[in-house]
């Protein structure tokens, strides 16, 4: 694997997400040569950190997450840590950053390569943008920006975040990043949509009767009420994970598997996307708040939540496009938290056809993310000693052996910006045209908060959200097959 040369700067170093998710990634990519001896990484935080106490927390980090660790490799790679404290709306602390930057490029042989990662909150993303340009922390080779999620607000803060980022790094550099894009099954769904003709031919909307997408929490809200409060769960989860699995679900089979003719079926499947009316929000979406019960808080109770909020734990709806291979086929989703147990799963329901034993049922096809990873078809065939017909389930799934080679999320994912592919990650038209749909749904409930009887459900915890979920389906026949 190539040696990357590179210095990197993690703004938000001392945070849980460098800690739980970066460290251990980048040792990862470390143990396996893609960075080694050419590279330097720069955490910077307000807390008066030394380098040597980076250089702990990252060998507690991988230690946490690393059953066997080479000790002497751990060592060497903690030495390439470096800290800065720094306040991201101090013009000068910039000016010092960029002089260590430069010394660790000179020192390490980084041929002016730069990685700036935000890990922290999103507030400061356009002030830490912005200075970056103004005060030209960029090098003399790659410049690339890494973007957590919540990508802005709605559209208009997305739209003025993208304006400040594109005037320091073009479209290209910048990987706005989806852990969920990272995981397995998530990258399973082209191969096994394109590769298959048993499953290529049949995906469309002769054959495709509607698609589910369940994105089940078991916890609730805990000490994220503040933050949560002000977003949602059509902010939280579907602007992002939900949106990224629909279009890898409906879009058109790409000319090749480059990542520019992947984005480009994207867009063209999203050109197409039909945002919801006032009218079609009403009929077709259900927002809810989960209740208390002897071990959990009602939403409404929870630390740092308004009273008298009318924020949403849950929501369930529909999109639906008028090209692609399944235009036309309504695909339904929902998540939120307080569920029975937490699962993610997308299920594609194939339609009934006429057959001579008429008690059959039609073939669903199942691709399970978390917290199991397979994919099964649901088959009819005969039952052994009566009449009749049963279901099978034909499984792919893998072992356990398996199953510990499965790289996490952001290792994959930062392997991929080290490597310059944005296959997996989120070009700036496709994020555009999801706030556009979640918009029109925000508007449309902003308009209902106002009425007399706002119709935000009430759902009891550990179940599968509001029964009033049941609704949204096009026909009285159709229900939500995972229950």
């Amino acid at each position: 694997m190539k040696n990357i040369p590179v210095v990197m700067i993690i703004f938000g170093g001392s945070g849980d997400l460098a800690h739980r998710k970066l460290y251990p990634a980048l040792f990862n990519l470390y143990e396996q040569g893609l960075i080694h001896d050419n590279f330097a990484v720069i955490g910077t935080a307000r807390r008066p950190w030394s380098h040597e106490y980076l250089r702990e927390q990252v060998g507690d980090a991988v230690h946490e997450t690393h059953d066997q660790v080479n000790e002497n490799d751990l060592k060497d790679f903690a030495s390439h840590f470096y800290y800065q404290s720094h306040d991201v709306t101090n013009v000068e602390h910039y000016v010092t950053l960029k002089k260590l930057a430069q010394e660790l490029d000179d020192r390490y042989c980084a041929h002016g390569n730069r990685l700036f990662y935000m890990a922290m909150a999103p507030r400061f993303f356009g002030t830490i943008a912005t200075h970056i340009n103004d005060q030209h922390l960029t090098g003399s080779g790659f410049n690339r920006i890494v973007v957590e999620k919540p990508f802005g607000h709605d559209l208009a803060s997305a739209e003025e975040l993208n304006k400040e980022i594109t005037a320091s790094f073009d479209e290209d550099d910048i990987f706005r990043i989806d852990h969920y894009l990272g995981k397995e099954m998530v990258q399973n769904i082209m191969p096994m949509r394109f590769s298959n003709p048993l499953i290529k031919n049949i995906w469309s909307s002769e054959y495709i009767k509607n698609i589910q997408v369940t994105l089940a929490e078991r916890l609730g809200v805990e000490a994220r009420g503040g933050y949560y409060d002000t977003s949602g769960a059509l902010r939280d989860m579907v602007q992002n994970h939900i949106f990224q699995i629909i279009t890898l679900l409906a879009m058109p089979e790409p000319k090749d598997i480059a990542s520019t003719s992947i984005h480009q079926a994207k867009q063209d499947l999203l050109n197409s996307l039909i945002i919801p009316s006032p009218e079609d929000v009403k009929k077709d979406f259900v927002r809810g708040q989960y209740l208390g019960s002897d071990t959990t808080f009602a939403y409404k109770q929870e630390p740092n939540v308004d009273p008298n909020s009318m924020t949403e734990t849950f929501v369930a709806g529909k999109v639906k496009f008028k090209k692609g291979p399944i235009a036309g086929v309504p695909i339904y989703f929902r998540t939120g938290k307080e569920f029975k147990e937490k699962k993610n799963r997308i299920d594609i329901v194939l339609k009934h056809i006429n057959n001579p034993y008429g008690q059959a049922h039609s073939n669903n096809i199942t691709i399970e993310i978390d917290p199991t990873s397979k994919i099964y078809i649901t088959i009819n065939g005969k039952k052994i000693d009566v009449p009749g017909i049963r279901r099978e389930d034909l499984t792919y799934a893998f072992s356990k052996e398996e199953m510990a080679k499965v790289p996490d999320g952001y290792e994959r994912l930062l392997h991929d910006v080290f490597v310059n592919d944005s296959t997996n990650f989120t070009h700036w038209s496709e994020l555009k045209r999801y706030w556009e749909f979640i918009d029109a749904v925000e508007e449309a409930w902003q308009i209902e908060n106002k009425s007399d009887n706002p119709n935000v459900v009430q759902y009891l915890p550990y179940r599968m959200g509001p029964k009033e979920a049941n609704n949204i389906f096009e026909s009285p026949t159709e229900h939500w097959i995972y229950e």
